[in-house]
């Protein structure tokens, strides 16, 4: 009997001691054979696999990206619409035919992406009332030419107020300095075409000296060209992840060190490292954190940081504002709208600024397809994510009756994302507002310890665009790797622009 109870109590320690290694096991966090990575990159969008790969590329391979979501991409996210691939969210390459090569565009041409110059000409030709019919051209086009005049003398203020030192104001402010702010429903649409057609939110919530002009125009170039490609434009993110993961025979990403569905809810930061926890219990450690997730995350309580961010720093993110840009896709059993060369893109004008005004017509991009596009913003986007999709389809279907008539079809399908809705993203890129300094921004940016960020937020030069989230993350790793190997740990300026 002694012995028997002998064996139970050395079952019940062996017991014991399986369980304490199988907890050991999973507090560490460790990949496959158990080591702890150097590096742990919250999000797999494209700022976190740049960084990622600016990691490898210096030889810091020991890293582990975690992403919430059951993809690759983030913010540049492909989906079935009516049989067409279409995209969600981040749809043009902005900044092409400059002085200087944009990085996607150079990514875009090797995957021989897709992509269609967006042509904005002749919406003097292309703008409709709200009781009906065109406006005549002579009408729309004195509106563009004023919205012109103050955008090119915005930018003269901008450059005074940035060469005397000046505080920063709106760029509605900038409008009021020319005793000029659009006011007529046709001087509005203009007016939100040129701005919130650009940074998704009004011009007197927008910076004038850290927006005018803009880097991504002047730098690499004016025009914009549309993805319409089956693969996606989030394939620029997957050719990047593809250099320095592996892949299986059919092309697909199977490397460990990519998790997918790992929603991380708390990252606990210490001078010996990290310990990050996700939503299924799981528990990682590391040496070093990267956090790419969009500014609209930090500013919820999806990630508990253990100690709590620095008051410096929750107050510089908490000021940065997380836009919203709502494409909404309809598609027709046929077309009733103009087409054919200078017919592209048209407005509605509306006594209410943004309601659904700015159309687009995809007769190139989708041959066929009968498919219409319409972009809402900011508080129209908030506004349509909270109510059902039947009500948005109505609203649409009225405002496209007061352009082309009663007897148009009915749309046969809809398409609204709700990026604010979703809690891994809130929103669909970051505008600099009014009242962030050069100064606060480095704040947002700047790493807490062993704790780095990124993401298009933290471009200095570009951010609220693909490329900037790309340059973004080389930056951020970079950054990282001056900590590691030369003990260059306090954080100084950096320049977003080269790579």
């Amino acid at each position: 009997m002694g012995e028997m109870v002998a064996m139970d109590r050395s079952k019940m320690l062996g017991t014991q001691i399986a369980t304490m290694a199988l907890l050991v096991f999973c507090f560490s966090g460790a990949i496959a054979a158990g080591k702890v990575p150097t590096v742990i990159i919250v999000g797999a969008g494209m700022s976190g696999i740049s960084a990622a790969k600016a990691l490898s590329d210096k030889g810091v391979k020991d890293i582990l990206i975690l992403e919430a979501t059951n993809r690759v991409g983030g913010r540049m996210w492909k989906t079935n619409f009516a049989g067409l691939s279409v995209e969600m969210g981040a749809n043009w390459v902005e900044g092409v035919g400059g002085s200087e090569m944009n990085p996607i565009w150079e990514m875009a041409n090797r995957l021989h992406l897709q992509t269609f110059y967006s042509n904005f000409d002749n919406l003097s030709s292309n703008t409709y009332k709200q009781v009906g019919g065109l406006y005549e051209e002579f009408v729309t086009q004195k509106a563009i030419d004023l919205g012109e005049k103050l955008s090119g003398q915005s930018e003269n203020i901008s450059k005074f107020l940035s060469a005397h030192g000046l505080e920063d104001i709106s760029i509605l402010a900038s409008q009021r300095l020319q005793n000029k702010v659009p006011s007529t429903p046709m001087e509005m649409a203009i007016d939100y075409y040129n701005y919130d057609c650009e940074f998704a939110e009004p011009p007197q919530v927008t910076s004038l000296r850290n927006t005018q002009p803009l880097p991504t125009f002047s730098n690499f170039g004016e025009d914009v060209h549309f993805v319409a490609d089956p693969r996606g434009y989030e394939s620029v993110v997957h050719y990047l992840a593809k250099q320095f993961l592996t892949i299986n025979k059919s092309g697909i990403i199977n490397d460990p060190r990519l998790l997918l569905n790992k929603v991380v809810t708390e990252i606990r930061h210490s001078p010996s490292g990290v310990i990050v926890k996700t939503e299924d219990g799981s528990i990682y450690r590391a040496k070093y954190a990267m956090i790419s997730t969009s500014i609209g995350v930090l500013q919820t309580d999806l990630i508990n940081f253990q100690p709590k961010l620095p008051t410096w720093k929750m107050l510089a993110i908490d000021q940065f504002d997380m836009a919203i840009y709502t494409k909404i896709f309809l598609k027709f059993s046929k077309k009733f709208w103009p087409s054919g060369n200078g017919t592209e893109f048209f407005l509605y004008v509306h006594e209410k600024r943004g309601y659904y005004t700015v159309w687009q017509q995809m007769e190139r991009e989708y041959p066929g397809a009968n498919v219409l596009l319409v972009t809402v913003t900011g508080d129209e986007s908030r506004r349509i994510e909270q109510q059902p999709d039947s009500e948005t389809k109505a609203e649409i279907m009225a405002v496209l009756r007061d352009m082309f008539g009663k007897n148009i079809p009915e749309a046969t399908h809809i398409l609204v994302p709700k990026w604010w809705s979703n809690r891994f993203y809130k929103g669909t890129f970051s505008n600099w507002p009014i009242g962030v300094s050069r100064f606060e921004f480095d704040q947002i940016r700047a790493p807490v310890g062993r704790v780095y960020f990124t993401g298009e937020h933290t471009s200095e030069h570009y951010n609220g665009y693909v490329h900037g989230a790309y340059l973004a993350g080389i930056d951020s790793a970079n950054m990282m790797i001056s900590c590691m190997g030369k003990g260059k740990c306090t954080y100084h300026h950096v320049d977003s622009k080269g790579t």
